[in-house]
């Protein structure tokens, strides 16, 4: 299960390896309002926006219920530890089956990527929340997805983080009005700065725009010609 937002759509234009991961999931939602705007503008809306940090509360609430076992798998040392202890304070019943937080670097080495699979495997999770930031995430889900087919796994970026309170989540207002990112870039300038002013802006305007350009020319009457009639 994958959730693009406009950083992740933006990859995907100019990287086929990046559009064969995201097109090879499942399942796909909208984490980014750019993307719900632009459905609407397309004429074909989406519901709702759909972020990890959603899903990894209600994908909980929907396992305890179920009895089903969860995995946390991301974030600095401790934080899905942390994670685990608070999504079980809040969804009485869940089983978490085990938390891991790799080594940066981890998905480069034989032995670590060897470990966190045996790991994964042999506590045989129904869903794996993997939150290590888009395409690492989803890069390891499709290596370990063969291991255990039965299970669903959710690239949710920095949903363990802010489950856990390592990371603070901008306030509901500016969630539904589409203001998050700015939320995040006051919070983490240095790292966040030119992803989304020089990157993810620009991209999204584009998006918005063709978008609209679509849609009216679609409404164009089927006889009329977006050419000059000629008098010959």
């Amino acid at each position: 299960m994958v959730t693009p937002n406009v950083d992740i759509c933006r990859a995907c234009a100019r990287d086929p390896e990046v559009r064969a991961i995201v097109a090879g999931a499942d399942l796909a939602v909208a984490d980014g309002m750019p993307l719900v705007w632009a459905s609407k503008l397309l004429g074909t809306p989406l519901p709702e926006r759909i972020t990890g940090a959603d899903l990894i509360w209600s994908l909980s609430e929907a396992a305890a219920a179920e009895g089903l076992p969860v995995y946390l798998l991301g974030g600095p040392p401790g934080v899905a530890a942390r994670a685990s202890e608070v999504l079980r304070g809040r969804c009485p019943g869940l089983r978490v089956a085990g938390v891991a937080s790799p080594a940066r670097g981890f998905e480069t080495s034989v032995e670590a990527l060897a470990d966190v699979r045996e790991a994964l495997v042999a506590a045989r999770p129904r869903v794996v929340f993997v939150g290590l930031g888009f395409p690492k995430q989803d890069r390891l889900v499709r290596i370990l997805r063969a291991d255990l087919p039965g299970t669903w796994f959710v690239g949710c970026g920095s949903a363990i983080a802010f489950t856990a309170g390592a990371v603070r989540r901008a306030p509901e207002w500016m969630r539904r009005s589409g203001l998050e990112w700015l939320f995040r870039l006051a919070s983490e300038p240095g790292r966040l700065a030119r992803r989304y002013l020089v990157d993810d802006l620009p991209f999204a305007l584009r998006l918005l725009t063709g978008c609209l350009l679509k849609r009216l020319t679609q409404r164009l009457p089927s006889g009329h010609s977006r050419e000059p009639q000629r008098p010959w």
